[in-house]
């Protein structure tokens, strides 16, 4: 029986490479979420279920009727990022950085906890960044402190392990993605120096390993925030 997979921030370029891989195997049911018209879809939106869903709606009901209840896979790739730094954040912006890149994620995936439950299987994925480690950006504090809070795994995920439900985090490190240009007077040649492989990683790195812990490929590895970052 094929497995319903959802990719929430699914036109992200680690998203689209990840859609591709789970497609490739022929056994998967892909949902893609996105949150504006993006090009990027239409080579593969005829494989896929396309979600269009604002997260920054403070409607919570109208949100979670987007979403179905029967995912067996649901991958949080979602990466709202605006430029505030500590000294200027407020409060209505920062909240808007935790509705969209952490809560409404996890309401979604609670959603689908229970059947994946009745079925013995599940497997989620959340993600941070590196950047958390390093107190975030100049530029990034209300989306670095957002994604500090998916790491938080609550002691409920901990628990349904022995469901053969596993819930992980992947910190990631500085990837080739169009969202730098958001992250303006960020000097990339000067941040990879930075990096102890000297190099930034292609999305295709990052969804080979986001696909390994997030399959049936996955026996054992559950509640572990797992850094991809190249020894950051």
């Amino acid at each position: 029986m094929k497995k319903n997979v959802l990719i929430l921030g699914g036109s992200s370029d680690i998203g689209i490479e990840l859609a591709k891989k789970f497609l490739d195997k022929k056994i998967y049911i892909v949902s893609l979420h996105y949150n504006s018209n993006s090009k990027v879809l239409k080579n593969i939106k005829y494989k896929c279920k396309l979600i269009k869903a604002d997260l920054s709606n403070s409607n919570e009901k109208n949100i979670l009727k987007k979403f179905n209840d029967n995912y067996d896979i649901i991958i949080n790739l979602v990466g709202y990022i605006n430029n505030k730094k500590f000294e200027n954040f407020s409060i209505k912006s920062f909240e808007k950085n935790l509705r969209i890149n952490s809560l409404y994620p996890f309401m979604i995936i609670r959603k689908s906890i229970r059947k994946m439950i009745k079925k013995g299987w599940g497997r989620i994925v959340n993600s941070s960044s590196v950047g958390v480690k390093f107190g975030g950006g100049l530029q990034t504090f209300e989306y670095s402190m957002s994604k500090h809070l998916n790491e938080f795994i609550p002691n409920y995920i901990r628990k349904i392990a022995e469901k053969n439900i596993f819930y992980n985090v992947i910190k990631i490190g500085l990837t080739k993605t169009k969202i730098h240009k958001k992250i303006s007077s960020k000097n990339l040649s000067k941040r990879t120096k930075l990096v102890p492989v000297k190099k930034m990683a292609h999305p295709k790195d990052i969804a080979n390993y986001i696909y390994h812990i997030s399959s049936n490929e996955n026996q054992f590895i559950t509640g572990q925030v797992i850094n991809i970052t190249g020894g950051e």
